[in-house]
């Protein structure tokens, strides 16, 4: 029986965790998943990990300095960055460092939670280095491809895949049960007060102008929690604030976003990636236009889709049709005879392209486009956000001994691994190789 692969997930929050574990379940299906939390503001709580409702066979917390300790400690098949932009390229640098030479390292890669509408050409380059730059849809790896290419970057690693949490059953309508609404609000999307309230009490009103629905406003976190984004005017404050409260048939959810799409008739949002969910299961839904079509709100993202509509339209009886033709290209639904998309696997190209590296004897050194020679002024300053120096190493104290080590064995590592990067430096490149595994004694 073949040995199971090895696979770290390192997340920063908790949808960035689910996106991570369920890509290492499409990439990598028969393996043993380590997960890791990056330390900082977002990192989740026990609660909002069950939410999401994927595990993993171990789980703790790191700093990135001791997940590099970690990845070069213990032998990892694939490594899957779910980070932001700024945390992946501190990995990849860092992975740059341990290994500064062709050598035996993970296969890495990263991506995209969900809809990419800001910060595209920041995001993606601080991406770039990667082994492979998942995209969600032919529209995505179509951008991604460009921006690359514009810089002059490869772009061999982005490959097309779709969203690894499409799924669950077709919609069916409601029959005799109560005919449900799902507004799915986001963190930060409106970030003002009054348009958060706007859009609260517009839901509201929905519910008193159709005792005969259910409405429900799902949220992603209690107030003191923190996600992907940060939320200041939490819904569940704006609703104690309602002149007399939410009506009978109106309340606040928490849960699995899976869970409750299989109840719903109706999805409302504003550009959350719960409408792409929603969509493949072909459930009516809405993005709501209430406050424009905007940029700053990532509703523009959905022009085209055949869903855009105001609460006055939902309150009129409007159940929007999406458009097939833009579903195709978001990667929602297969589109027949366009690529990876074709058929029921969109990771099938992604996989064979895991699985070739995996069976590499050698890979070479993660290759970012940023560098100290590309961006002088930008990169040392992420890197020294995650206690990295700018050659990728970790800065002093930054990672703490790892349990039974002694002091004398950490130095020799030490020495080992800057006679190993000295060695690579100066073109002796076969005494490197030695070198690194003299220091993994």
């Amino acid at each position: 029986m073949p040995e199971r692969k090895r696979v770290a997930v390192l997340a920063d929050s908790d949808t960035r965790w689910k996106w991570g574990a369920l890509t290492a379940r499409r990439l990598v299906p028969d393996h043993q998943l380590t997960g890791f939390l990056l330390r900082g503001r977002a990192t989740p709580t026990a609660r909002q990990l069950g939410e999401v409702g994927v595990r993993a066979d171990r789980l703790s917390e790191v700093t990135c300095a001791e997940f590099l300790a970690e990845i070069e400690r213990e032998r990892y098949d694939v490594v899957v960055l779910a980070l932001v932009g700024g945390a992946v390229q501190a990995v990849l640098h860092g992975a740059r460092a341990l290994w500064p030479a062709p050598a035996g390292r993970p296969v890495l890669v990263t991506g995209y939670v969900g809809v990419v509408y800001e910060k595209l050409a920041d995001g993606l380059l601080l991406r770039h280095g990667a082994d492979l730059v998942l995209a969600n849809s032919r529209h995505d790896a179509e951008r991604f491809r460009a921006v690359y290419e514009g810089v002059g970057a490869d772009a061999t690693a982005v490959t097309e895949t779709a969203l690894p949490f499409l799924g669950g059953a077709p919609y069916e309508p409601a029959g005799s049960r109560a005919h449900t609404v799902v507004f799915a609000v986001q963190p930060s999307v409106p970030d003002s007060r009054a348009d958060r309230a706007h859009l609260l009490e517009r839901a509201a009103g929905h519910a008193r102008l159709h005792p005969d629905r259910e409405v429900l406003i799902k949220l992603r976190s209690r107030p003191g929690e923190h996600t992907t984004h940060l939320e200041e005017q939490p819904y569940q404050r704006l609703a104690e604030k309602i002149p007399g409260g939410l009506p009978a048939n109106c309340r606040l959810v928490y849960g699995n976003m899976g869970e409750v799409l299989d109840g719903t008739d109706l999805l409302v949002t504003v550009s959350s990636t719960a409408a792409l969910e929603s969509l493949h299961r072909s459930i009516p839904t809405a993005i709501l236009t209430d406050l424009g079509i905007r940029e700053a709100l990532g509703n523009h993202h959905f022009l085209g889709s055949g869903c855009l509509a105001s609460w006055d339209q939902i309150d009129s009886g409007l159940l929007p049709e999406a458009n097939p033709a833009w579903l195709a290209a978001q990667g929602v639904l297969p589109a027949q005879g366009a690529g990876p998309q074709t058929g029921a696997d969109a990771y099938a190209v992604a996989r064979a392209k895991v699985a070739a590296l995996m069976a590499a004897t050698r890979l070479p050194p993660p290759a970012p486009y940023y560098t100290r020679t590309t961006a002088p002024g930008y990169l040392p300053g992420i890197l020294a956000r995650h206690h990295l120096a700018p050659d990728g190493t970790p800065l002093p104290g930054a990672v703490r001994p790892a349990a039974g080590e002694s002091r004398l064995r950490r130095r020799l590592r030490a020495h080992l691994r800057e006679a190993a990067r000295g060695a690579y430096r100066h073109g002796v490149q076969r005494v490197a190789p030695v070198i690194r595994r003299l220091g993994e004694l």
